[in-house]
């Protein structure tokens, strides 16, 4: 007998397609919806770590323009009033606050110095949302992916068990598929899961020191127009 359920277990396939098509409608479905949370989760990593890269050469290339003592008023007429890289964006927005606060006579309009930090942060806000983009999203799928692989798998269990109920059968030919199917449901959860918290976590880390540095650059510039307003 025992002879017999052995040679039936050898002759099932469980590889991953077969175990996807012998699932029951609701665990395919579940299956579909964690593949394809998986490589949207994928996507977002690789484009977020390609943004956070270049946002980061941008960054230095700009640092170094601006503080290679060039005039400030040339390197604004150099980028021009909407440049492309982020830090040349928050430069721009502060610069073009200094140029509208000057009076024809010469002088500063009042309160030069409070419009020029609101102008530089409404710029880093917008940066740091772009930043942000799509970080909720792993965040979602890290959190909602082993759930759903669980359901998945206990709909699949209790699919099995109800085969075993109507075969009366509890050979280990009848128990296997329908337990590896319901088993490949949690493992897709996990491997949607956690590559998603791990890259949620590097890339939210990564967020916060670009736009710290944005917000330091900010502060140094604010000094700078200071120190020439007072003088």
């Amino acid at each position: 007998m025992e002879t017999e359920t052995l040679a039936m277990a050898q002759e099932i396939d469980f590889s991953l397609l077969a175990l996807f098509a012998r699932a029951t409608f609701t665990v395919k479905i579940v299956m579909i919806l964690l593949i394809a949370a998986s490589f949207w989760a994928w996507a977002i990593i690789i484009q977020k770590l390609v943004t956070y890269r270049a946002a980061r050469t941008e960054a230095d290339r700009f640092d170094e323009a601006f503080w290679s003592g060039e005039p400030l008023d040339e390197l604004f007429d150099k980028l021009g009033a909407e440049p492309a890289g982020a830090s040349e964006k928050i430069f721009a927005a502060g610069m073009a606050e200094w140029r509208r606060s000057h009076r024809r006579d010469g002088g500063m309009i009042a309160g030069v110095s409070a419009r020029v930090d609101r102008s530089m942060d409404v710029a880093i806000a917008r940066e740091a949302e772009s930043l942000n983009g799509g970080l909720a999203f792993l965040a979602t799928v890290g959190s909602t992916a082993p759930f759903i692989g669980l359901f998945g798998t206990v709909w699949g269990i209790k699919h099995a068990f109800e085969q075993i109920a109507l075969q009366q059968n509890t050979n280990l030919a009848v128990v296997a598929p329908g337990i590896a199917e319901a088993l490949l449901a949690t493992a897709l959860g996990l491997l949607a899961a956690i590559p998603a918290v791990v890259f949620y976590n590097k890339l939210t880390a990564d967020s916060d020191r670009i736009v710290g540095n944005y917000e330091s650059f900010a502060d140094e510039f604010s000094t700078i127009l200071s120190r020439q307003l007072d003088a």
